[in-house]
């Protein structure tokens, strides 16, 4: 029963004027703290619950919904630096929609989670900047648009408040620059459009960000991060600690609803029509949505550029009608490829379904496998009935849970045998799964080769998962106990990692065999270049016009030779020479070298492309040979040094440090200046210099490359190895030889192939002691 309203002074001072229950206050009643903090509004059982005003000593004030004692649900606080803030609170932190203006005027309008901006949201800098799009931990991460105060814009993705990926960027002059970005820097290929020049469709280029984007360092970066720690008010984290009374968080149902309608708000932000809205105003307006308008004159130069950290180091000058003849060649195919992928759909869209078939029996042999007590492989577990079969109906069973897709069967081979390579490969059962099996899901990638495979990416990037053919599952299960071998032995084997080995039957009777493997681009750094190298010629180039930013190039595409240090490379053909010796005795061939290459740009020319970095690291000085100068270091071998360095397992990574030669034989990590220290492994994080040979026929070609040494970082493994010196190779063998020159061919017996393929890696990467 409530009792009427009196007033009771506590021990400690504090004084509480209202009404009560029993001895808990309940109802109205205003409380005032002994250091002058003072409460005025409802209560419940002993809590602050309900509608009521906090006032603190330091001037800061709150006006809105209290639970539990908690600033929870909507209210409004002004802080004592006069910033003000307004929306939903969770326990005493900014949580859900709000608005807040800081004390220098900057405004941000938009989600919170536990006091700092994720999610959608606008922020509007005192300077006349702006940015409309994704927010992560306090920064911009993820699409967003950006609108400087000079009529600057770039959309694209950002990752802790940098451009990083692609993007465009359109000068207030009208000039866009379509391309790629690195930790705020121009990294990768890109394409530059003068002022009155067509370019592409901005409205489609924009619907076809699928993937991350980034630009240059921003200043207003570095002031959001500074304004961000004061995002918090000063409350403490209970206040009704200081009461002597007790109680319990509840909820109240006088709390505001105002959080929800608001949240509607910014549930449909869309950047990159914030991006066209922007523009409207600009020369925009005035074309059309295929570019602009056919007035314009067509034969404006375009510059087609290359990036290396900020720094310039390719560029070609071509007409626009060229550019915009390849987009048309582009465009037909991507219009094929989308009338095939209308059949998919027309037919079942059987790639979504396998998705959520693999998905679903990952999960359920993992979670079925784990448990087993840890063991040492025995020769069953290689054998025809090491295999988990399982029934998965659509509307769930005894053993299966109801799900999405259609009815399917599951088969997984030699379970204990790839929960043993995973424990070995230091990969955790909870992080693989989560990985694969995630919310976020697969994505289908177009298959870089001629084999007509499926690939799935990991929403983390962690793992490949590939369809095999019947004759490649074979292969694989027939080598798995000497592979299980080899990798046993040679911890820093570069041969392709294999995480799980599955098949799905659909109702049909139709198979689809797929195995997991790590991606050897999950990396920390940048791949600039991609090559997969096997040694042989024949029809080892790729057409120009087909070249992308992600193309994977071959052989005669390779225009590097790379110097390493003596005992990085002496360790590098060692382990080659293993896994080719492994790869003979199983009558493997046709397996290339994946090769991925990280620029590093030089360090003299860095300071004209960013801001100075204030962190002082050792960079090079520069030396001259032959009266051409070769730039200082963009990276540095150090002394390796556990604590400095990442050594968590990645789905590639496995291994030993290495030991470089010209540190006097010690481990070594490789530093990055203004990047990072990362940890030397075989295949992995590799430094090199890059020897860049210019053919002489290119004299007089308007691609003009800016340096011809270039400090890479290298990324490698061994990969298709599934593939035996069969009767088919060997018909193909005989048959190519009479063509052609059998030297050049890549279907040779294996004992000739491994020998061509380290031969050919050897001038790849030759002796330069």
């Amino acid at each position: 029963m409530e009792d009427s309203e009196s007033e009771k002074a506590f021990s400690n001072r504090d004084v509480y004027i209202g009404k009560f229950k029993g001895i808990l206050p309940h109802g109205k009643g205003k409380y005032a703290w002994s250091d002058g903090t003072v409460y005025e509004g409802d209560w419940e059982e002993g809590k602050m619950t309900g509608k009521g005003q906090m006032i603190w000593t330091s001037g800061a004030q709150y006006v809105g919904d209290f639970s539990g004692g908690y600033l929870h649900g909507f209210g409004m606080f002004t802080g004592p630096d006069g910033s003000f803030y307004q929306g939903c609170w969770r326990m005493n932190i900014q949580h859900g929609i709000g608005k807040k203006q800081y004390s220098n005027s900057d405004i941000y309008e938009g989600s919170w989670k536990e006091g700092v901006h994720e999610g959608n949201g606008r922020y509007s800098w005192n300077s006349g900047n702006t940015y409309v799009g994704s927010w992560k931990g306090g920064k911009m991460c993820g699409r967003g648009v950006m609108k400087w105060d000079n009529g600057d814009l770039f959309n694209g993705f950002w990752l802790n408040g940098l451009r990083d990926g692609s993007g465009i960027y359109r000068f207030a002059d009208g000039g866009y620059y379509f391309g790629t970005w690195s930790r705020g820097l121009k990294d990768g290929k890109g394409t530059f459009y003068p002022a009155g020049t067509k370019h592409p469709s901005l409205k489609k280029w924009c619907s076809s960000l699928g993937y991350y984007d980034d630009g240059k360092g921003l200043s207003s970066g570095s002031l959001l991060n500074s304004e961000e720690g004061k995002a918090r008010p000063s409350v403490k984290r209970s206040v009704s600690a200081k009461l002597s009374v007790g109680g319990i968080l509840r909820n109240s149902s006088r709390i505001s609803h105002k959080c929800t309608s608001l949240d509607k708000n910014w549930t449909h932000l869309d950047p990159a029509k914030e991006f066209l809205k922007y523009g409207s105003s600009h020369s925009l307006s005035h074309t059309s949505e295929d570019g602009q308008q056919e007035a314009q004159d067509n034969n404006s130069l375009v510059y087609e550029r290359e990036y290396m950290q900020g720094v310039l180091i390719k560029e070609k000058v071509k007409n626009s009608m060229e550019i915009s003849k390849k987009g048309k060649q582009r465009k037909i195919i991507s219009v094929q490829e989308a009338k095939k992928s209308c059949i998919d759909f027309l037919r079942g869209n059987r790639s979504y379904y396998l998705m959520l078939n693999l998905q679903l029996g990952i999960r359920y042999t993992v979670g079925k496998i784990t448990p087993v007590p840890v063991r040492e492989v025995r020769s069953s577990d290689f054998g025809d009935r090491a295999r988990i079969r399982m029934y998965f109906p659509r509307k769930g069973s005894q053993f299966t849970p109801p799900h999405y897709s259609i009815d399917f069967s599951w088969k997984d081979y030699c379970p204990m045998v790839f929960r043993n390579l995973r424990e070995m490969f230091k990969l955790d059962a909870a992080e693989y799964m989560m990985s694969i099996c995630g919310d976020d899901g697969l994505r289908e990638l177009s298959s870089p080769g001629k084999s007509g495979s499926l690939f799935y990416l990991s929403h983390d990037d962690r793992f490949v998962i590939k369809t095999l053919k019947k004759s490649e599952l074979k292969v694989l299960l027939r080598m798995l106990p000497s592979y299980y071998c080899h990798v046993g032995e040679h911890e820093n084997t570069l041969i392709t990692k294999f995480f799980g080995l599955h098949r799905i039957t659909l109702k049909t009777r139709r198979k689809v065999r797929f195995m997991v493997m790590g991606n050897m681009f999950c990396t920390e750094l940048r791949i600039h270049r991609r090559f997969d190298l096997k040694g042989s010629t024949l029809g080892r180039c790729t057409d120009p016009d087909k070249i992308k930013e992600n193309t994977t190039l071959k052989d005669l595409d390779l225009p590097f030779e790379f110097h390493m240090d003596k005992l990085l490379r002496e360790s590098l053909f060692k382990q080659i020479s293993l896994d080719c010796k492994f790869l003979e005795s199983q009558q493997i061939i046709d397996y290339s070298l994946l090769l991925g290459l990280h620029f590093r740009a030089p360090e003299n020319l860095k300071a004209f492309s960013q801001p100075p970095d204030d962190e002082s690291l050792p960079t090079g000085h520069g030396v001259t040979v032959g009266g051409f100068s070769i730039p200082p270091k963009g990276l540095v071998l150090v002394t390796h040094e556990p604590g400095s360095v990442s050594t968590a397992p990645g789905p590639h990574i496995r291994g030993s440090t290495l030991k470089a030669y010209s540190l006097g034989d010690q481990e070594v990590d490789l530093l990055l200046p203004g990047t990072g220290r990362l940890r030397v492994q075989l295949g992995v994080n590799m430094p090199a210099q890059a020897n860049h040979k210019v053919p002489q026929d290119d004299a007089d070609s308007t691609d003009v490359e800016l340096f011809e040494f270039y400090d890479v970082v290298l990324y490698m493994g061994i990969i298709d190895i599934l593939q035996e010196y069969n009767v088919k190779k060997k018909l193909e063998h005989a048959y190519k030889s009479l063509q052609f020159d059998p030297l050049t061919i890549s279907a040779v017996e294996p004992k000739l192939y491994a020998k061509r393929f380290i031969n050919f890696l050897e001038k790849v990467f030759p002796d330069i002691a």
